[in-house]
């Protein structure tokens, strides 16, 4: 069994502090907007009282179910017998903290009253789906936190199987949480469903995957470490086929949609009336997040590129972030049918106004927070990498050999 060494990241300082000072410089810019709406109040958002969830909240949902898809990458070696993906697993579980904690930064920051966050977390209602995700949230990092020390401690390896196991299960059941926020809101038509849920754990997958790979390649490419190709194409192909997935179960969603009379208003939004949301819709999430990326993985030259499967990986975060952004924003921009099959002769609440009328343009402050709570979740994982041993010091081809194994050394 080869071993593989683990050695904190030996970048140049002046290169390290660097990058420090840029994400600092954005999470404290972050700060600022987060600061700025909170004394002048959500006035200066473009939210409104039909669009309450804005541009944080996109960027909040995709780190939180970005989270729990990085941390797939560890699942794979442990529950799966993965061998070559072992020693990715302590990247995997650091950057799945830092991701949940970045986006549940976000989400606090932008309730309007952050320091009645101990109300939430103290107070609970078990009717409420929000209530069920604040334990998840801190049962993650919990579970994370343990399974990282199993990955590190010798005297824990006994262990590192059993918590490995209970955190692919908590992972996948937090995802389920979190896409269930918008099944269990029947008023909103673009939502009401409960596929929602499996579709947010396939979108977590990719992800987790896509900003999993990118922190990988920086890393490696800045330490002058190498990266094999055969975990290279392993990692690709485990890509294609979480947007494989994505594509199937976003089409049965739709499919299922259309399939009753009562959603054709809401399939005609988004899909084709829509305006902005139906753009972001085939440009962002279908062409960019999905087809675009999927064509480099299984081009015969193209897939052999690091650039290229990079600037896959980069697709499908930006296609990410569309995405949730249809969901989130498009979804609330469709009116509320107040009464069912009946004709609205005058209303305050938008009945019977294409959601297109009903602009959603995201601030500034907004975007400069959501934009923060990212820059905090990879400050965080640069400083873990270089504090601690978290990255292999060679995962090429020698180092990874699928036919003898791999043990990674504490």
């Amino acid at each position: 069994m080869k071993k593989i060494h683990f050695r904190e990241w030996t970048v140049p300082s002046s290169r390290y502090w660097a990058v420090f000072a840029v994400l600092a410089a954005i999470v404290g810019i972050g700060l600022i907007a987060a600061i700025y709406m909170e004394h002048e109040g959500h006035w200066v958002t473009g939210m409104n009282n039909q669009i309450i969830w804005g541009m944080p909240h996109v960027f909040a949902v995709f780190l939180i179910v970005a989270a729990s898809g990085a941390l797939n990458v560890a699942t794979i070696g442990t529950v799966f017998g993965k061998k070559p993906f072992k020693p990715l697993g302590r990247l995997s579980g650091l950057l799945a903290i830092s991701l949940l904690a970045g986006g549940l930064l976000v989400l606090v920051l932008d309730l309007g009253r952050a320091d009645r966050l101990m109300v939430a977390m103290t107070t609970y209602n078990f009717k409420s789906i929000f209530a069920w995700n604040i334990l998840l949230y801190n049962g993650f990092f919990v579970i994370v936190a343990v399974y990282l020390y199993t990955m590190m401690e010798p005297k824990a390896k006994k262990y590192y199987f059993s918590v490995g196991v209970l955190g692919g299960i908590w992972r996948l059941i937090l995802t389920t949480g979190t896409g269930s926020i918008f099944g269990f809101l029947v008023a909103r038509q673009a939502y009401d469903t409960a596929i929602l849920a499996p579709l947010f754990i396939v979108y977590s997958f990719a992800f987790g995957l896509a900003i999993f790979m990118l922190f990988l390649f920086f890393a490696f490419d800045q330490d002058n470490r190498e990266l094999g190709d055969k975990l290279l194409f392993r990692m690709k192909n485990v890509l294609g086929i979480f947007l494989a997935g994505v594509a199937l179960l976003l089409l049965t969603y739709h499919l299922t949609k259309l399939y009753g009379t009562k959603y054709h208003g809401v399939e005609a939004f988004i899909l084709r009336d829509g305006g902005i949301y139906t753009v972001l819709f085939w440009v962002g999430q279908v062409a960019i997040g999905m087809l675009l990326p999927i064509a480099i993985i299984i081009h015969p030259v193209l897939s052999k590129s690091k650039g290229w499967l990079s600037g896959a990986a980069a697709m499908v975060v930006v296609g990410g972030l569309a995405a949730m952004y249809v969901i989130i924003i498009g979804g609330q921009a469709y009116p509320l049918e107040m009464f069912p099959g009946k004709t609205i002769i005058a209303s305050g609440f938008y009945d019977g106004v294409n959601g297109a009328a009903l602009y959603y343009s995201p601030s500034m402050p907004e975007i400069l927070l959501g934009v923060g709570g990212f820059s905090m979740a990879i400050l965080a994982t640069t400083i873990g990498v270089r504090m601690l041993k978290f990255l292999p010091t060679d995962l090429s081809d020698r180092a990874l050999d699928p036919h003898t194994g791999v043990k990674a050394d504490g």
